[in-house]
């Protein structure tokens, strides 16, 4: 073997060595934040809440959601599939305006609920769980509807 032959051979080498050192981790892993399976139930007036989405926002990281079901029960999901949620603190917002023909909204749950800053629900996700409760109230009031585009 040439020395010109063997230099290639060390460089090929080389440059083999290097791509499997790089591409080497993307096969364990998605290189996304650490999530865990949240699975819970929205109750509303200790009722299940029957329409709805529900929206875990942690400080600095992407945000889950679910869709709430018939029984109130939800499964978060945070980049796809049913991954969860990143550990640590959240807000949350349960959206429950169901919209109708005509432009208007049927409100499941009270519209303050629809936003973080003013739904006043936070939880902290320190482990995987299938048991995680969200109360809502009406405080009195009931479901109604909004005709047109009134915008809460």
């Amino acid at each position: 073997m040439s020395k010109q032959n063997a230099r290639l051979g060390r460089a090929a080498f080389v440059c083999f060595a290097a791509a499997v050192c790089l591409l080497g981790p993307c096969g364990c892993g998605d290189g996304r934040p650490k999530r865990v399976p949240v699975c819970g139930q929205v109750l509303i007036d200790g009722e299940p809440l029957k329409f709805g989405h529900v929206r875990f926002i942690p400080e600095g990281a992407r945000a889950s959601g679910g869709r709430v079901g018939p029984d109130g029960r939800f499964t978060l999901t945070c980049f796809d599939g049913e991954d969860g949620a990143v550990l640590g603190h959240h807000r949350v917002e349960v959206s429950a305006g169901e919209p109708i023909a005509g432009g208007g909204i049927r409100w499941h749950a009270p519209p303050k609920y629809n936003r973080y800053e003013t739904s006043g629900l936070e939880f902290n996700i320190n482990g995987s769980t299938d048991s995680l409760t969200i109360k809502l109230t009406w405080d009195g009031g009931a479901p109604f509807v909004v005709e047109g585009e009134e915008e809460f």
